[in-house]
């Protein structure tokens, strides 16, 4: 089987890359591992250069090419080269990373010929901070033109992973600068691409270990009106990597069969309830839905006859401000629109649109029908993307939105209503404001660590190692996490000593106590309280402070009211005050109280009803503070004042008023416009609480 890559990694092993050794260690390594489970005819070569040895057919042949050490000629990938990465030598000397470029492509000159065209790859890591050899004839630039020539003759292809990470007092920089000037010159000339990694925590992430072919999600018109549409090819532009799936293994296979593929196959039976022996056959077996206590029986043909079935399409519903589509709106992956590749027309429509609607900050709003019966229509936001580049035409980044039913409202009350005991002072805030500011990941001048681009996954980098440890040895313990996982993983030691200061001045300006964990029973107490009774003779003040400082959820253990009865009143109102599994219960609780205290008003018989319809009005007056809702309270209490002061229910209030039930103020909720000498005032007389 032909391979879908031949690699040869070029690595410099010289004194100056000592310290980053361990980094390109794990890189390598990990690049193998990948291959060995995503790509097993892939072939890898491993050349090694600024080894006081030297390796290679071209010494032989011609003369020259020293301290260059051909580990590994080209052969399909194992295990033993991830025991060679794993344990690179140390240098002695500084090698050529020319010398090494052509080495590389003089193995894959002789291992393929003209055959395997466009599969082939270098990859080149060093520090290029040591001169290289002039050429016997020509200059340096006429040497890379003359590599690169045969590089894009025979499609092969390079990435220069150049580790830096400060130039010391003992560099020269002009070197420096003519290494870097060559490599670029590599980019230009041929398919290479040059990366600088100023810090070796990014290397792991710096080139793609693992190849994925583009496919195309959709290729059709993006329809902006009947008239109008535009050849468009959709792709991928970013997608969650995962572990690689586990398979069923059977070791029932001789050790001496060699072709034995251990594949075990699992089949299902299902058996009727009335004849547990008997097995019912696929024909007799129907699918149906829950709908209450009942299943309701949806045959297949009844399914697809009212599934909905849409046309492949991508139609324009129209343009709305940039600042209108949030970014934690973004449900999915992103997709990347380009136009048609070829089609000088796409790619002017495309080009003007996207500049259009970069100029003006606006984004357009698609629906989205990716394949003919796709089943579902996706409506999401298309973003323009200005190309920097003149070789790569203008393009769109579309990311799917929510519908109604997908977003979660949560409500919670807002922290500048807490009392003014609770705000940061003026030191605390500068504190704060400081530790920000010195502890930010893209220090002046220097380069931003952890970006993206160059940041790994470390939980798949642990899982192959430890995969490839079992590999060798299945009784292997799990190794501990190894260094460059740890500047993943953890704070940057040297960020956190150099901002120790501001630190500590942080912690300094805070008091802080230890949290006592609570005994489960003060946990219990609420929750029961929302289910007894509440006649107990508790004041307000004392059920707001254990609402407040209690931890409670509503649990599958609790049990859930969803309207308020006529035996317990309060605790139905303070169960569904405590729901949270929709944000529609709060409303409803309150919504249900006013009505129910209404009610129990309207039938009351020589004021019967007024101890239950006060403790009704103290529980909803607590809520509304709790969920920071003073209006609804003090708009509720007018009313029902206004409804009732001329009959014979007056003397209820003047039983609320004995019970100090009066209006919220501004110091209970930030958003009451009442002030607390007003709210001493049993209710206005004239007008209303302000709106």
């Amino acid at each position: 089987m032909a391979p879908k890559e031949s690699l040869v990694l070029l690595v410099d092993v010289g004194p100056l890359m000592h310290g980053v050794l361990t980094e390109i260690e794990t890189f390598c390594s990990m690049l193998v591992q990948k291959k060995l489970i995503y790509s097993k005819t892939d072939e890898v070569g491993i050349v090694f250069f600024g080894t006081e040895d030297t390796n290679n057919e071209l010494e032989v042949e011609v003369g020259g090419y020293e301290h260059v050490f051909v580990q590994r000629k080209i052969e399909v990938v194992n295990g033993h080269m991830v025991e060679d990465l794993q344990n690179l030598p140390r240098g002695t000397t500084f090698g050529d990373f020319m010398d090494a470029i052509v080495v590389g492509m003089d193995m894959l000159i002789k291992k393929y010929g003209p055959t395997n065209k466009g599969k082939q790859r270098l990859c080149l890591i060093t520090d290029a901070r040591h001169p290289i050899k002039d050429p016997d004839e020509g200059t340096k630039e006429d040497q890379v033109d003359t590599i690169s020539s045969m590089m894009k003759a025979r499609g092969v292809r390079m990435d220069c992973l150049i580790v830096r990470e400060k130039l010391d007092g003992n560099a020269n920089k002009s070197i420096v600068d003519e290494n870097d000037r060559l490599l670029n010159h590599f980019s230009r000339r041929t398919i290479a691409k040059t990366i600088f990694v100023g810090r070796s925590a990014s290397l792991s992430g710096a080139v793609r270990t693992r190849n994925i072919s583009p496919v195309t999600i959709y290729r059709g018109d993006l329809e902006l009106s009947p008239a109008m549409k535009i050849k468009v090819w959709v792709y991928k532009k970013t997608s969650q990597e995962r572990l690689p799936t586990l398979k069923k293994y059977s070791d029932k296979a001789p050790p001496t069969d060699k072709f034995a593929t251990h594949e075990v196959k699992v089949d299902f039976e299902y058996k009727s309830i009335e004849d547990p022996n008997k097995v019912v056959p696929p024909e007799q077996r129907i699918k149906g839905y829950r709908y209450g206590p009942q299943v309701v029986p949806i045959s297949l043909n009844e399914w697809e006859a009212v599934r909905f079935k849409p046309d492949k399409s991508v139609k324009l519903l129209g343009f709305t401000d940039a600042s209108n589509i949030m970014r934690h709106y973004y449900m999915k992956e992103v997709n990347v629109f380009i136009p048609e590749p070829g089609n000088s027309r796409a790619i002017l429509a495309v080009s003007a649109l996207a500049r259009a609607m970069k100029e003006m900050n606006k984004v357009a709003i698609l629906r989205c029908v990716w394949r003919n019966g796709q089943g579902s229509v996706v409506v999401g936001v298309l973003s323009p993307n200005i190309s920097s580049q003149e070789n790569i035409p203008d393009s769109f980044y579309f990311n799917v939105l929510p519908f109604a039913e997908d977003i979660r409202e949560f409500q919670f009350p807002s922290f500048s209503s807490f009392p003014s005991s609770l705000q940061p002072t003026v030191e605390q805030q500068e504190a704060a404001d400081n530790l920000v500011k010195m502890l930010d990941l893209k220090p002046s001048g220097g380069e931003e660590a952890l970006l993206p681009d160059f940041t790994p996954n470390p939980v798949l980098m642990r899982f192959y190692h430890v995969l490839e440890l079992k590999s060798r040895n299945p009784d292997a313990d799990v190794p501990p996490v190894d260094r460059c996982l740890k500047r993943i993983l953890e704070p940057d030691s040297e960020l956190l000593s150099q901002n120790k200061p501001t630190i500590d001045k942080f912690g300094s300006q805070f008091e802080l106590k230890e949290n006592p964990k609570k005994k489960k029973s003060s946990k219990r107490h609420w929750r029961d309280r929302l289910l007894t009774s509440n006649d107990d003779g508790e004041t307000a003040k004392d059920d707001m402070s254990e609402i407040r400082n209690s931890n409670v959820t509503n649990d599958s253990s609790a049990v859930k009211v969803d309207k308020i009865g006529n035996s317990t009143p309060v605790q139905d109102f303070n169960a569904m005050m405590a729901r949270r599994d929709s944000p529609e219960w709060i409303s409803r609780a309150f919504r249900e109280m006013k009505n129910y205290i209404n009610d129990i008003l309207e039938n009351s018989y020589e004021g019967d009803t007024f101890l239950k319809a006060v403790d009704c009005l103290e529980a909803l007056r607590r809520g509304c503070i709790l969920e920071q809702e003073p209006k609804e309270f003090n708009q509720f209490l007018f009313d029902l004042y206004e409804k009732w002061k001329n009959t014979d229910l007056v003397s209820f209030f003047e039983l609320v008023s004995s019970k100090n039930i009066t209006l919220i103020s501004k110091t209970e909720a930030e958003d009451s416009d009442i002030m607390d000498d007003e709210a001493k005032i049993f209710l206005p007389k004239s007008k209303p609480p302000p709106q």
